[in-house]
């Protein structure tokens, strides 16, 4: 009986055209004889890709049951999609980045050499915490999900009105176009894009940031992972609002709703080779010269 754990390969097809680069990772595997899966990562109502010949193709949930890590080919979109599925079961990522900044992939395509070591066991894991959200309505549970990077509340075009909350104690109260809560893992992303703070990943952490508050005092909180985070949406800006985690789905919310944001139980696993620092990779994915 073949106990071998698969590696699961999960492409974005819009990155990876023909899955060329799927198929280069794939062959570096089958030489050292692994047991490979192809689940094709699909973003919202996308129609699926031929895959390629000689793989076993599978629906990652299913796949990741019998899995040992899955390597993803693309941006952070399609890390974010498959730590949606891999958290629960505590199976690690190996990012390889086909898309834009990509500061949550590990490797770039020039260094796929180093899958030669991944074949061999060779590699190190790291884990990154994760935020549960909530959207009270009427004192009722309207909604659940968890977040690797965010969750975003924001305006439908027009300002809003909120007042944040840490462990039941105000923190601010402004209006404007919305607000970030982010984990350290997403620091990098939409929260920096607004003037909030780089924080390393490893760090334990929640990031409150405020988009284009009209106010001049209004910054960013970075609080202890501890903290329970509250967002009550206020009447003074009685205007439509939505909220995304981890820029999906968006979710409408209204004047009176409270949005819970906490750290999860769950937790995220990366796999890590590049003797890059996550300072390095800032520097080089933001422009920066030496």
């Amino acid at each position: 009986m073949d106990n071998q754990k698969s590696i699961i390969l999960y492409p974005n097809a819009d990155h990876d055209a023909g899955f060329e680069m799927t198929q280069r990772v794939g062959a570096i595997l089958k030489k050292h004889d692994r047991k490979v899966v192809f689940c094709q990562s699909i973003e919202g109502d996308a129609p699926a890709s031929a895959p390629p010949s000689g793989y076993d193709t599978a629906e990652i949930g299913s796949a990741l049951n019998t899995a040992e890590m899955v390597i993803t080919l693309g941006g952070d979109g399609t890390i974010l999609r498959a730590a949606r599925v891999a958290a629960d079961l505590g199976v690690p990522i190996l990012g390889i980045n086909m898309g834009g900044k990509g500061f949550l992939t590990e490797l770039e395509v020039s260094d796929i050499g180093l899958l030669e070591d991944v074949a061999g066991g060779i590699y190190e894991i790291g884990s990154l915490m994760m935020l549960n959200v909530e959207i009270i309505r009427n004192l009722e549970t309207l909604y659940r999900d968890f977040a690797l990077n965010d969750v975003v509340i924001k305006g439908n075009n027009k300002v809003i009105d909120l007042t944040l909350f840490g462990d039941g104690q105000r923190i601010s109260h402004f209006a404007g176009d919305g607000a970030v809560i982010a984990t350290p893992t997403g620091s990098t992303a939409y929260s920096m894009a607004a003037g909030g703070p780089i924080v390393e990943p490893t760090a334990h952490s929640i990031i409150i940031t405020p988009i284009c508050a009209h106010i001049l005092e209004t910054k960013s909180f970075v609080l202890d992972s501890a903290r329970r985070v509250s967002v009550e949406i206020g009447y003074w800006k009685n205007n439509p609002a939505y909220m995304s985690v981890d820029g999906g789905w968006q979710e409408q919310i209204q004047s009176g709703d409270v949005i819970n944001v906490y750290k999860s139980e769950r937790h995220t696993r990366f796999i890590r080779l590049s003797s890059r620092s996550f300072y390095q990779k800032v520097s080089e994915k933001l422009g920066e010269k030496p």
